[in-house]
């Protein structure tokens, strides 16, 4: 049975105009890896199209908004599908497969008739579909410069212009002998690699955005070059993407993160701000007094057409999230772990609550005590920082804690102590006073990375799992070994049964075995996944579910007893790092390396 999605935090924000504005002005719409969330913008509701089995690489909505087209990418070879939803009913209308490898861009005509799709440079095709029975029309090859952007003119339904690297072409389609014809724009001896383009209401003009960093207007009517502005100043990393108010300003966003308001008439900047990370996206609010705005940093902004004000409205990681944690008992806030940051999330309304960053560094894992006053957190070069939940401040920092890394932490429920395993496969014991922090211990006997520690119920043992194929049970009062287990895998991860009688791992080899704690043999080998390794595995308080991730990107809720699968969830688009249930076991979160986190509803 299918595992329901009940909310996500993300946002896909290096797909080119992957956030959209619905025409009803109620809703955005955009990708997160497979999925393409809606979500109400003042009740923040989401739901959720799932179809694609691979990344959404472009997604549009026709001009009534009835209609929402997506397209992904797929693996070299194989065909990448489009799907046309109806947006009423959150329901898949048609499924095409016709283009290679990824769908570059996407186009309702004026009519909401046809559609047109721009394959990436494995495939350059451009097709136009019937949107009515979903075949595919009328198709060509747009040459050998790869196509970034297909548009339809606004007032006609056979008319697009393509961009493809250094040129511009206009195309016109005969649906009667089910051809289509282009005709080359001059832009005489000028040479831009041209990203995107936006076209004006009466179908005269066409704006393009370079690489180099300008804007250069074409005459439609004529397909000639016209003229190219700012005049001073060019965008840092290009134009990325554009959008036409109703006055005839232009909306520009920079690769830079720079986002600028040009005068129609004669292309030179009026007013401009920046936001954090290069803008990927614009779409105006109906009025025009506001747009929303994404990055590639996975922020979302709501900001004011006039002044160019920016309200942060949505973010997240933007990066692989490598670690999820709870603090003890308590459901309404839980820590996530990535690139230069840790982030503290309220699991309620799915708000940041705070955000501490350490630049330039990457947080392996994360945690907080028992007594809820730090968080404590590895990092990759080799220390261990706690800071304090309220506020974000370094509280301690234990330097070479691991020469390598910090890998795994875990707390002891005095919150007294802090077990940690590093790069190098040394498992050490910290002792934490109010002032000092001293090594109370260092086990080495893994010879390969520590991916996770475990402590049982009373805190006197701890169990570690290795990438050399050990499972360590380590006596946390003589800081000797009692146990190793064995295995030909790279262990991702170990967790005690809550009866403490049994040990469950996972790792390289996809099975999922079940150990006995007293003498360390194998008790159940189960097939965790038929595609790839499995990272993560969670279990509930009673001991009867537990859950998996990894590779093949499903989420897995098992029967502990019986060792079958009972739910799937699918929604990621790459692979599952981490799972947890929330301590009110209402809910499991998984996150993984498109930077999402996905919060899925226990049956």
């Amino acid at each position: 049975m299918e595992l329901q999605l009940g909310a996500v935090i993300g946002f896909t924000g290096q797909v080119v105009q992957g956030l959209i504005l619905h025409p009803d002005n109620e809703h955005l719409i955009y990708p997160l890896g497979s999925t393409i969330v809606v979500r109400h913008v003042v009740s923040r509701v989401q739901s959720f199209l799932r179809g694609h089995d691979q990344r959404v690489s472009c997604i549009t909505v026709s001009r009534s908004g009835t209609f929402l087209a997506s397209g992904q990418q797929t693996h070299m070879g194989f065909q990448a599908e489009i799907i046309i939803w109806n947006f009423q009913s959150k329901t898949a209308f048609h499924r095409m497969k016709l283009h290679k490898v990824m769908i570059q861009s996407l186009s309702f005509s004026c009519d909401e008739a046809y559609l047109a799709s721009l394959g990436g440079q494995d495939d350059n095709m451009m097709i136009i579909w019937e949107v009515s029975t979903g075949k595919g029309f009328c198709s060509t090859n747009i040459g050998h410069e790869p196509g970034y952007d297909v548009q339809f003119l606004n007032n006609s339904n056979n008319k697009l212009v393509t961009v493809q690297n250094l040129i511009v072409k206009i195309w016109e389609a005969d649906y009667v002998a089910k051809k289509v014809n282009f005709t080359l724009v001059n832009l005489g001896n000028l040479k831009r690699q041209i990203l995107n383009v936006v076209i004006d209401p009466s179908d005269t003009f066409a704006y393009v955005g370079t690489r180099t960093g300008d804007i250069l207007e074409i005459n439609l009517e004529r397909a000639s070059y016209k003229r190219c502005g700012p005049a001073r100043g060019l965008f840092a990393q290009g134009v990325q993407c554009l959008a036409l108010m109703n006055n005839g300003d232009i909306l520009v966003g920079a690769g830079d993160g720079t986002i600028a308001k040009l005068a129609g008439q004669t292309l030179q900047v009026k007013c401009q701000s920046q936001v954090l990370g290069g803008v990927t996206s614009l779409s105006l609010t109906q009025d025009n007094t506001h747009f929303f705005l994404g990055t590639g940093q996975s922020n979302i902004y709501l900001i004011d057409s006039d002044q160019l004000k920016a309200d942060l409205r949505n973010t997240c990681h933007y990066e692989k999230i490598n670690d999820i944690a709870f603090p003890l008992n308590y459901s309404e806030v839980f820590a996530t772990c990535s690139l230069n940051d840790i982030r503290v999330w309220n699991s309620r309304n799915k708000q940041e609550l705070l955000r501490i960053q350490v630049p330039n560094l990457e947080c392996f894992c994360v945690g907080f005590s028992a007594d809820g006053k730090s968080i404590i957190s590895g990092w990759n070069d080799g220390k261990l920082r706690a800071f304090l939940p309220q506020t974000g401040k370094l509280t301690y920092v234990i330097n070479d804690s691991h020469r390598h890394g910090v890998t795994a932490i875990i707390g002891t429920i005095d919150s007294g102590r802090v077990v940690s395993g590093g790069m190098e496969g040394e498992v050490r014991i910290w002792r934490i006073g109010k002032q000092t922090q001293t090594m109370e211990a260092s086990m080495k006997e893994h010879r390969g990375r520590v991916w996770a520690i475990q402590l049982n119920k009373t805190n006197d043992l701890a169990v570690s799992a290795s990438s050399d194929g050990s499972c360590i049970v380590w006596d946390l009062k003589t800081h000797t070994r009692l146990t190793c287990l064995f295995e030909s895998t790279m262990f991702k991860q170990v967790l005690y049964h809550p009866d403490e009688s049994q040990i469950i791992t996972t790792g390289s080899d996809r099975k999922i075995t079940y150990w006995d704690t007293f003498d360390g043999q194998a008790i159940r080998m189960l097939d965790g996944s038929e595609e790839g390794e499995v990272n993560a595995l969670a279990i509930n308080k009673e001991g009867n579910i537990f859950a998996s991730g990894g590779e093949d990107q499903v989420v897995k809720l098992w029967s502990y007893d019986e060792g079958v699968v009972l739910y799937e969830g699918i929604g990621h688009s790459s692979t599952v790092f981490k799972i947890t249930f929330s301590p009110d076991q209402r809910n499991l979160i998984s996150v993984g390396n498109e930077g999402a986190i996905f919060i899925w509803d226990l049956p």
